[in-house]
């Protein structure tokens, strides 16, 4: 990995069976949902004498029980995600022999709580036990808890049940800042989780933002958005006109991979994408080596081609800009 890698800790914690190996691999590993129910947790093992050797080998050699992978985003970002398996032995040894090393430089955590989970109070012993560590040892890293399974709550609860679970999260995490989400693997939600959490490490996102803005008002879009190439999160958006659809980020981030996916499986790659309608032109198409673009065109007057060529025209400007280094002038003052 290069030597000039911007690398981001991302800590994944929550106890045993709250789905964070699946999501996990939704988001990073081309997963689809139903694929997810073949994982096991992040240490699985059959059989109380199998068990009980696992459980002593994990204990004697501590790095075992945390999967690591490096996700590289936007050319010099990477995200360092360490998944912390959630059995007891396991967690309990996170706050003992291996804290330092664990909590250590920490930009963010994510906390996965099952939300049917009937070990709550445990649940929140743990979590609070994370908090700590991080006030010891990254005092400024980012809280995100993830209320995660929300599909099993009979949909006329699950607002009561999401707000009086955040507003404990909120007062446990106190004096951190702690940012709930509600998750599903079965819907967009997920998605618009980890987008928001991904948003927060991006190192130049303002910069990135004001250059979308001035692309989408040069060409005269109603709404362009940035997608993360390999997970198509939505990593930045600019919108000209009110759109109803508050979740049409997610959902589209949802569509789009499950369609990347078929066409992998069919031995075909997904480039590029229009639809068009008498309201309206929609395209999608590879930007940058680690963006797509969606460009929202609602004046019939402008042909597709003008459209794609701006968008070709473009790239090389954001190429430049997903360097920390890059550029710091605007789009606008390029294209004169």
């Amino acid at each position: 990995m290069s030597s000039t890698a911007m690398k981001k800790k991302v800590l994944l914690m929550g106890k045993s069976g709250s789905g964070k190996t699946s999501m996990r691999s939704i988001i990073f590993a081309n997963y689809i949902a139903r694929d997810t129910r073949r994982l096991g947790a992040t240490i699985s093992t059959s059989g109380n004498l199998e068990t009980a050797f696992s459980l002593l080998f994990c204990f004697v050699f501590a790095t075992v029980d945390v999967e690591h992978s490096h996700v590289r985003f936007l050319g010099n970002l990477v995200l360092n995600l360490w998944d912390c398996g959630g059995q007891d032995t396991f967690m309990e040894n996170y706050f003992t022999s291996q804290r330092d090393n664990i909590f250590r430089n920490v930009e963010v955590l994510i906390y996965v709580f099952d939300v049917e989970s009937r070990e709550l109070e445990k649940d929140m012993h743990y979590y609070q036990s994370c908090l700590e560590a991080i006030l010891q040892n990254s005092p400024d890293a980012k809280v995100f808890c993830l209320v995660h399974k929300m599909d099993l709550v009979q949909e006329d609860q699950r607002d009561l049940i999401f707000k009086e679970r955040e507003e404990d999260l909120k007062r446990l995490s106190r004096p951190l800042a702690c940012t709930c989400f509600r998750t599903s693997i079965w819907d967009e939600t997920l998605y618009k989780a980890w987008s928001s959490i991904v948003y927060q490490l991006i190192p130049n996102v303002q910069q990135l933002e004001s250059n979308l803005r001035n692309f989408a008002q040069i060409i005269e879009a109603d709404e362009v958005l940035l997608f993360e190439r390999a997970t198509f999160l939505v990593i930045s958006h600019y919108q000209c006109k009110e759109q109803r659809d508050a979740h049409r980020f997610e959902k589209i981030s949802n569509i789009i991979k499950q369609f990347k996916l078929s066409c992998s499986k069919l031995a075909a790659s997904f480039q590029s994408m229009e639809v068009r309608n008498t309201n309206f032109a929609a395209f999608i198409d590879v930007f940058t080596s680690n963006t797509y673009v969606m460009v929202i065109m609602s004046d019939p007057s402008i042909p597709s081609a003008a459209t794609l060529i701006n968008i070709r025209n473009a790239r090389k400007h954001f190429e430049k800009l997903e360097r920390v280094d890059g550029p710091k002038h605007s789009l606008h003052m390029r294209m004169r």
